[in-house]
């Protein structure tokens, strides 16, 4: 079972990484054709309203409550039972998508308006921004139907998941990132507004992740005409469990779509420094989340199953261990390096071609949401404290805590520092999150941190200080402004391969071995 818990976790993180490369290509394209102006303000905000409800109801709510209930069909009553619940699932999931897509195409500027209101007062008022409110409403017809399509590819992975197919479901987000690219090359100068080659784009990837999943889903013997079954049995445990699944992932969420919100508000190109920022920091956080939540989340659930409550101790201490060795360093080293990243990623076209430093103020982004990195990293450590054992109102009580304060410093910090005011009061959200969440733990004796784990985090910090320190000192001398791609590729693996032996290095002088590292504590109960 540990082999083939680590060969799915290695596919997925695989496939992740695969995925997240290929989104900072999307990124990076993105930037070259629209820059961080209007049009990039405008596709973002109309793409993240539906990518919003993907994520609280086809990728959390739906599968949260979903796979158990496949899971459960499947060992009960084996895989006819299980025909029949997919077929019913899909017919009723698909046709309430479906009108609901239709509406939100039809009233698309009602959609608009409700998520950009400042630019819908414009647009009636006749103020400066009436052309983003008339864009918006445009390019949502084409990215609400990605709702419809990714909510049943949702469905389809779960269904690969629970028959072990892992590398269907992992690989098919390539598909979009590949629909974006191709789309933003081959169609921008076919319209007026190049925003319309991406809004197409994403159209396109959705129906393309569906059609890449369905012959697999027949490959299993599970493709069946869909049914609306509304009051099925099984569909209706499903919709009974999805009412407290929505509450607890739409906290994130709402957080997320509020920030889209004010930044709206705030001057053209805060939508664009605050994705292209979070963009940056998310390639880090996705690929040692994934990881981490892959391998500790099973360990502990068997861990406290078998009432090791010391085991479960000890290997919680090791995740956070992992969280800093990795999280530190890259806190540190995006705030020294991120400055030439940008200029490699997105210092092209539109993005550079602008009157406004759109490197600097990406840049400060990356700083103020870099200011939480480890706090986003050690979430994903703790929550899995309480998952494990089967506590999730804890977590969703503390994630509304979280979102109270979060709009509290958005509305403290982003008067006065504008969308860095919002990145900022994410991270600190963030940090007070992971904060309550230790606590909790440390007050029902789950878990405490080892004076092992902080002399850990000592040197970490340590190390991150001097490797911070010796790169900033390196920068200096070598010179990338204003010079080719290739040199600054150059200059940023230079400077990448120092901060890695500056750092690891300094570890070891420190005296942290690999064992340190690997080595979980464990003891007989």
């Amino acid at each position: 079972m540990a082999k083939g818990l680590f060969k799915s976790g290695m596919i997925v993180s695989a496939m992740t990484m695969l995925s997240r490369i290929l989104g900072l290509v999307r990124d990076a394209v993105v930037a070259n054709l629209l820059g961080a102006g209007l049009a990039a303000d405008v596709f973002l905000f109309a793409n993240r309203i539906p990518n919003f409800f993907r994520r609280l109801f086809a990728e959390g709510a739906f599968a949260q409550a979903f796979v158990p209930v496949l899971s459960e069909i499947k060992e009960k009553h084996g895989d006819d039972e299980v025909r029949v619940f997919v077929a019913q699932a899909a017919g009723t999931l698909g046709t309430i998508l479906l009108c609901v897509t239709l509406l939100g195409v039809i009233g698309s500027p009602v959609v608009a308006a409700l998520f950009g209101a400042t630019w819908f007062l414009d647009w009636w008022q006749g103020g400066e921004s009436a052309e983003k409110f008339v864009l918006a409403s445009a390019l949502l017809k084409f990215t609400i139907p990605y709702l419809f399509f990714v909510s049943l590819v949702a469905l389809c992975g779960a269904v690969m998941n629970v028959y072990n197919r892992f590398s269907v479901a992992a690989f098919t987000p390539v598909l979009l990132n590949v629909s974006l690219i191709s789309c933003a090359i081959l169609l921008h100068d076919s319209f007026e507004q190049g925003a319309y080659a991406l809004a197409i784009g994403v159209f396109i990837g959705g129906a393309a992740q569906l059609a890449f999943q369905i012959p697999f889903l027949g490959k299993l013997g599970m493709l069946s005409k869909p049914t609306f079954a509304w009051r099925a049995p099984h569909v209706t445990k499903v919709r009974k469990l999805m009412l407290p699944a929505i509450f607890g992932v739409s906290v994130s969420q709402i957080n997320l779509l509020l920030d889209t919100i004010i930044a709206a508000a705030l001057m053209t190109g805060s939508i664009a420094w605050l994705y292209y920022s979070d963009r940056l920091i998310e390639f880090p956080l996705g690929l040692f989340g994934i990881a981490i939540a892959t391998v500790i989340l099973p360990t502990l659930s068997k861990l406290h199953a078998n009432e090791q409550a010391g085991n479960f101790q000890h290997t919680m201490d090791w995740g956070v261990r992992f969280v800093l060795l990795l999280g530190i360093p890259a806190m540190g080293g995006l705030m020294v390096i991120s400055p030439l990243i940008i200029s490699v990623l997105f210092g092209h076209g539109e993005f550079a071609n602008s009157d406004v430093d759109n490197i600097a103020a990406v840049s400060a982004g990356v700083m103020a949401y870099s200011v939480g990195l480890v706090s986003f990293m050690l979430i994903k450590v703790l929550a899995p404290g309480f998952y494990a054992r089967q506590d999730t109102k804890t977590p969703v009580k503390i994630g509304i805590i979280a979102l109270v304060l979060n709009m509290v410093f958005n509305l403290a910090l982003a008067p006065f520092i504008g969308y860095l005011g919002l990145a900022l009061a994410t991270s600190l959200s963030a940090t007070c999150n992971a904060f309550l969440l230790y606590r909790a733990l440390n007050k029902e004796q789950v878990y405490s941190l080892s004076r092992f784990t902080l002399w850990f985090a000592a040197k970490a910090l340590v190390a991150t200080l001097i490797m911070v320190t010796g790169v900033h000192l390196l920068s200096e001398y070598l010179v990338w402004q204003g010079e080719s791609i290739a040199t600054q590729l150059w200059v940023l693996g230079c400077l990448l391969t120092s901060a890695i032996v500056f750092y690891f290095f300094v570890l070891f002088i420190l005296g942290v071995r690999v064992s340190t590292i690997k080595e979980i504590k464990t003891i007989e109960e």
